[in-house]
């Protein structure tokens, strides 16, 4: 687990994405963190990382986490990240790797369900539980052999059966940021990026409601409670 790949892919004179400290450092708590960020590049993608080994293991996934335990979602592994890139949100300048709009989707904790999360990442088979705002309950990663010419490892990301279980689209029903409560277009409008690039990444009808209704939209730099988003299911 190393940082080498993820830094050589940036100019940190350019962006300010964290370059990150040495993987593996020491940390305050026993907590294992997690963040899912949202993000418009060249296409919309849900970027899923898990702290593990001093560095956030990551996973692109394109339609984002479904709650449906039948929708299995692709997700593609990529380079690990910093920990201190789980409160980065904001714009990653065009032209640079990953250029687009940022945001923190949903953050929490996680728990690994395997007795072993080594052997079970070797494997391609990790079963874990998100403590978070919007992700909770159990899920798992799990590898596949890909298709021909994909150049990154690609898994599967599936909602176990338990109460939290749900046909409800979190990504349409959630859309906000937890730290800020803004849209993409909201954080693309304060930070200078591309709003009709990010606007692409937000729900069409949201945006139809904030175009006939602009009160709906966030005042600049304004900060909200965090938005937490909950199964209309009642928990057993």
């Amino acid at each position: 687990m190393t940082l080498e790949t993820y830094r050589k892919k940036r100019r940190f004179s350019v962006t300010t994405e964290p370059q990150g400290t040495t993987a593996g450092g020491a940390r305050k708590t026993k907590a294992l963190a997690f963040v899912v960020q949202k993000h418009r590049a060249t296409a919309l993608h849900y970027d899923v990382r898990l702290e593990w080994g001093g560095v956030m293991l990551s996973w692109a996934v394109p339609k984002g986490p479904c709650y449906d335990p039948t929708v299995k979602r692709l997700a593609m592994q990529v380079e690990d990240h910093p920990i201190e890139y789980n409160k980065f949100e904001g714009i990653i300048p065009e032209g640079e790797y990953g250029g687009g709009t940022v945001m923190i989707w949903d953050h929490g904790s996680w728990t690994p369900e395997s007795p072993d999360a080594d052997a079970a990442l070797k494997k391609g088979d990790l079963k874990l539980t998100f403590h978070g705002k919007k992700l909770r309950g159990s899920w798992v990663l799990v590898r596949t052999r890909g298709r021909p010419g994909d150049g990154k490892p690609a898994w599967l990301m599936i909602k176990h059966r338990d109460q939290w279980a749900s046909t409800e689209d979190v990504t349409e029903l959630a859309p906000r940021s937890v730290v800020s409560n803004r849209l993409l277009i909201e954080i693309a409008r304060d930070e200078g990026g591309d709003m009709r690039k990010a606007a692409d990444g937000d729900p069409r009808a949201l945006l139809q409601e904030i175009l006939k209704n602009p009160a709906l939209l966030a005042p600049p730099k304004l900060r909200h409670k965090k938005a937490v988003w909950r199964s209309k299911k009642a928990v057993s």
